[in-house]
């Protein structure tokens, strides 16, 4: 007679186009930021399917905008819902959330890609488009694993409580209003590209905004004013230094094959309008990493005070102090034991299936699950198909195998974890 196990193998097996053929009409939908009905539309309809109770809501409200947690400057989030659908249990067991996002981040330069970014092309086992890794593979995987259990006619104790929400990329406004309804849970577990790693661990970060101020003057005798952008280069120089610093306090072994654990990195310069001019004005932005056993506040503090010091031992600085803006993107760092027992479940399940132990790291990105477990007191790991290379690049992909695998990982793990209602 079958295992259960043995019977959501050979189920998957029969009915991996159902898992290639859902990422692809996921990833033919357009759904980067306020776009992203379209493809939720698909899940909707695929967990209707399924038999699944949904919940599907729009997230503007008072109180999500009011809490500390909130970090967003969308305008409105109209015609764009947030999506919960359960697996309901019989009762008695543990139960957990799966959480994956809907949006993708913009493509970029359509020339860099060699086919549209909503393709969802199929090429020697490879599926191309953005979001496909990004993570609309993880939440496919998602999908194909629930569906493997309701088809086998396998039962669970605690309640499965599917996500797919809205603003991750943007600091995770969809997750928090998901907690914020009352989805909280036993466990959690978050399939974003990991490359098939599990992380216990999550990065977290936050957008910066530096004003630095110079003094305008001609060109030809820029010597008569102070130029923002080479004053620029000593914060750069200092901030880079302030990298060093803070990563060389981390001893944390997970993070040992991450060569900038805690990065901070400059992604954009704006200064001067006119050749000729000496510049009086520059903003540098960035993002800032933020370590797993770290807050927020504490990070923003030894960032701050870094520029206050370079403010007193500067003499321009001095009678013109640094500015800085925290805005945009922010991303709560999550920690978990590698004790704990979701993470011996899901490595345990990873074994069984490949045959091989798994490579558990700590994430070098911001994920939702810093929202999940400190706001939503929910453990979170974090493990899925897709390649952490492509994601937010041209030619984004996933292997598909990946996506079979990750998805009969996860079906053993909700075995394990919600226990099998006999």
């Amino acid at each position: 007679m079958k295992t259960k196990e043995d019977r959501v193998k050979n189920w998957l097996n029969d009915n991996r186009n159902r898992g290639a053929k859902l990422l692809q009409l996921m990833v033919q939908e357009n759904s980067t930021r306020g776009n992203e009905s379209g493809a939720q539309a698909i899940v909707i309809e695929k967990c209707r399917q399924l038999g699944l109770d949904l919940d599907i809501w729009e997230i503007n409200n008072d109180e999500l905008k009011n809490h500390p947690a909130f970090c967003c400057d969308r305008q409105s989030f109209e015609g764009n819902p947030n999506l919960v659908a359960v697996l309901k249990g019989t009762g008695g067991g543990k139960s957990i959330i799966l959480n994956g996002h809907i949006d993708v981040v913009p493509v970029g330069d359509e020339k860099n890609w060699s086919h549209d970014p909503f393709s969802g092309r199929i090429e020697k086992g490879k599926l191309f488009g953005r979001g496909s890794t990004d993570m609309k593979g993880g939440s496919a995987a998602l999908l194909l694993a629930i569906e493997s259990l309701i088809e086998t006619g396998i039962k669970l104790k605690g309640d499965v409580i599917f996500q797919s929400v809205i603003e991750e990329e943007s600091g995770g406004a969809g997750t928090l209003a998901a907690v914020l309804r009352g989805y909280r849970a036993d466990g959690a577990i978050i399939p974003e590209p990991t490359n098939m790693k599990i992380f216990p661990k999550q990065q977290g970060s936050m957008w910066f905004r530096i004003t630095v101020k110079g003094r305008a003057a001609h060109g030809g005798t820029r010597y008569e004013g102070i130029s923002a952008i080479e004053k620029s280069v000593r914060v750069i120089e200092r901030l880079q230094q302030l990298e060093k610093d803070r990563n060389a306090r981390i001893s944390d072994p997970l993070f040992d094959s991450i060569p900038i654990p805690i990065p901070i990195n400059i992604g954009k310069i704006n200064s001067g309008e006119w050749p000729s001019s000496v510049p009086d004005l520059a903003f540098i932005e960035g993002r800032m990493g933020v370590a797993p056993d770290e807050t927020i506040p504490s990070a923003k503090l030894e960032m701050e005070n870094c520029l206050q010091e370079l403010n007193q031992c500067d003499e321009w600085f001095r009678a013109n102090p640094l500015q800085i803006e925290w805005f945009g993107g922010r991303w709560i760092p999550g920690s978990l034991e590698s004790d704990h027992p979701l993470m011996k479940e899901l490595s345990a399940s990873f074994q069984e299936i490949t045959g091989e132990a798994p490579v558990i790291e700590a994430s070098p990105w911001g994920t939702d699950g810093g929202i999940l477990s400190s706001v939503g007191n929910t453990p979170v790991v974090v493990f899925g198909p897709g390649i952490t290379e492509t994601a937010h690049d041209a030619d984004e992909h996933i292997e598909l195998e990946d996506l079979y695998i990750a998805s009969e990982i996860i079906a053993r793990t909700l075995i394990k974890w919600c226990v099998v209602s006999e």
